[in-house]
């Protein structure tokens, strides 16, 4: 499991097809880690694209980081990875929270994003992220976890995923961060935002009315609804795999 320092931290990446000429950059959600990414949707993109993944501080096997879980600090990460890595622009894609890493990106770094795709990224400012980071406990995880459409997790699944959460929760100050990115999506400057953009969202999901709000907001976008929730990275990844794959491509997507 490679893991370089970036910017004097310890981080873990993935990468695969590292001889192709152009990168896709894939950046997973708050309390995921790049797995999300690289058993089933990876591969797909590596078939033309170098692909890079990587786990978010106090992520996977990252290193633990108390601050900077703010999204100029996310997106600072992003730039200084692109720069250890010698990745003068890339393709870059982010799920969830990491959707919203991946949209500050194209906001403050736009030479560095070619293409942007969001997938079920969700509105900062929605109650329901602080509730579920204010009411955060084990049985609310196992419910979760055991919701429907779920496969049922084992408890080694259930202790480790439990970990994180009261690390990130009680021992940095990533609630404290997120809840002041909440007017993100009335800034100015995502209507700035030029790079085509695919919005791909479970039809299901609690965060579709985001992408639908972002498709007004960014010009150049695209919105797919997918049959799914907000767990459609899980749900249909051969599908969001090729879709990423024919977009990054200059093919038209197609639900």
């Amino acid at each position: 499991m490679p893991i370089i320092s970036v910017n004097n931290r310890d981080v873990h990446i993935q990468e695969l097809n590292t001889a192709a000429s152009e990168t896709i950059l894939l950046v997973h959600g708050m309390l995921g880690n790049l797995s999300v990414y690289y058993f089933r949707i990876a591969p797909i993109l590596a078939k033309h694209f170098h692909v890079v993944m990587y786990d978010l501080k106090s992520h996977g096997m990252s290193e633990k980081i108390t601050t900077g879980y703010d999204l100029n600090s996310l997106t600072d990460d992003v730039a200084h990875l692109m720069e250890r890595l010698s990745i003068s622009s890339a393709y870059l894609a982010g799920y969830s929270f990491g959707g919203l890493i991946s949209l500050k990106m194209a906001v403050r770094f736009p030479h560095r994003v070619k293409k942007l795709v969001l997938i079920d990224a969700p509105n900062p400012n929605d109650d329901k992220t602080r509730m579920m980071m204010d009411a955060y406990n084990r049985e609310s995880l196992e419910n979760y976890l055991n919701g429907p459409n779920k496969t049922k997790p084992g408890k080694r699944l259930i202790d480790r995923k439990h970990r994180l959460y009261e690390h990130l929760f009680h021992e940095t100050t990533i609630k404290r961060d997120v809840m002041g990115e909440r007017d993100f999506f009335s800034a100015a400057e995502i209507a700035q935002v030029k790079q085509e953009t695919l919005l791909l969202y479970g039809c299901y999901s609690p965060c579709l009315e985001a992408g639908e709000s972002l498709k007004g907001k960014i010009s150049n976008a695209a919105l797919v609804a997918l049959n799914g929730d907000h767990d459609i990275p899980l749900q249909e990844p051969e599908k969001i795999g090729n879709m990423m794959e024919s977009f990054f491509r200059n093919q038209m997507a197609q639900a």
